[in-house]
């Protein structure tokens, strides 16, 4: 197989894998009525997901998991361990108690999904094609996050058949991981003894603290937004039906946000990691201190503005990543990575907790001013990474500008 369909493959286990994770966001409204449960306790259905998210990549962090195992038997088992915590969750759950820990493993078996796409996708990319073949794996998680939207979105789905689907497709890619996966040759031999510091260390380094502060600005908006546009929009006073702002979610945080970690990638290769990831972190800032004006404005612009945020926050996801896997010891990107998503998803599990707790004092119109400072901190972070280092740009492409 080609690098190209190399690529294709690991961006698809990402899109079919990954479909498990905002699975229950989708039909939290449905969950609400039937479990009778409250929108502070329906929250914790996303929220142990990203802790399990945490502490799955803290243990694979510290044992070096990425770097020591071979990646696409490791990706594999992983997205089939967390597909099967979904399907015995829509097969045989039927309230919090046991929904809580089946969604906190699944959070945990898919840090070894995610991360280590990143490394696979690394390793068939060279350096200065890296930025388009990380937007390419982005945007692969944008739209198998928002996949379970789409399928809530299509009629008036029982809710188990909303997860059953989705518990499907992460079997299926499962398969495809350990049938076409396979490593590029520009894998990095990983070091053969463990060296959990690393995931510190990397911190004492200009370059990969940089980037990772910037990554940690643009995770405190993205999954808080991913997890509450749906609320907020529903707030609307001339609000849609849900079926319709599921639709509305998946076209343009999945559909316009997929497009953005494309034109992200490409942007971060032709004019550098920089301009790119601060470009798009200003964008998705304004939108955030746009969107209590957004609430009430006409439909065509509501869903113009949603599209524009939905490209912005997502887009420079994978600069981030590629920033790091360029600055850090090659030995040790798998834990680098890891232990990048590591903080940025616990940053996630505060922020998704502190939307509603805002929205509860001033509103839903104003709940997303909360995730200002996040873009703010992370643009600054990466203008720095940019006047430090042009390392992290192509040296072959004569139009970088950073």
């Amino acid at each position: 197989m080609s690098p190209l369909q190399r690529r294709i493959a690991i961006a698809a286990v990402q899109v079919l894998g990954l479909a498990v994770w905002f699975s229950m966001s989708a039909v939290v409204p449905t969950l609400r009525d039937e479990w009778g449960i409250s929108a502070a306790a329906a929250v914790w259905l996303t929220a142990s997901v990203q802790i399990g998210f945490v502490v799955g990549a803290v243990g694979s962090a510290a044992l070096n998991l990425a770097d020591r195992v071979r990646p696409h038997l490791l990706l594999a088992t992983s997205a089939a361990l967390a597909a099967l915590c979904t399907l015995v969750l829509a097969m045989l759950v039927s309230g919090m108690a046991a929904a809580l820990p089946l969604r906190f493993l699944t959070g945990v078996f898919l840090a070894g999904v995610y991360p280590v796409g990143m490394k696979l996708m690394v390793s068939w990319s060279g350096r200065s094609g890296r930025g388009m073949s990380m937007g390419m794996l982005i945007a692969a998680l944008t739209l198998g996050s928002s996949v379970p939207h789409l399928i809530a979105g299509l009629g008036s789905l029982p809710w188990r058949s909303v997860l059953l689907a989705a518990s499907v497709l992460g079997g299926l890619g499962a398969l495809v991981a350990v049938t076409i996966v396979r490593p590029g040759p520009h894998l990095a031999a990983g070091s053969p003894l463990p060296n959990p510091r690393y995931a510190l260390t990397m911190f004492t380094q200009r370059g990969p603290r940089l980037a990772n502060l910037g990554y940690f600005g643009h995770m405190w908006e993205l999954y808080a937004l991913w997890t509450w546009i749906p609320t907020f929009l529903l707030a609307r006073e001339a609000a849609d039906a849900p079926h319709v702002v599921e639709l509305l979610v998946f076209a343009t945080m999945g559909v316009a946000g997929a497009a953005g970690c494309f034109l992200g990638g490409w942007i971060s290769d032709r004019y550098g990691r920089s301009p790119a990831a601060v470009s798009a972190l200003a964008v998705s800032g304004a939108c955030c201190l746009l969107s209590p004006l957004a609430l009430d404005a006409p439909t065509v612009v509501l869903v113009a503005f949603c599209a524009v945020w939905g490209a912005a926050v997502i887009a420079d996801s994978g600069v981030f990543s590629v920033s790091l896997s360029e600055t850090a010891d090659s030995r040790y990107v798998g834990t680098a990575l890891t232990a990048q998503t590591a903080i940025g998803f616990a940053l996630t599990a505060v922020s998704i907790q502190v939307v509603p707790l805002v929205a509860a004092v001033v509103g839903w119109r104003y709940a997303f001013l909360a995730l200002v400072p996040g873009p703010v901190i992370g643009a600054l972070a990466m203008r720095a990474f940019g006047s430090r280092t042009r390392a992290a740009v192509p040296s072959t492409n004569p139009s970088t500008k950073e």
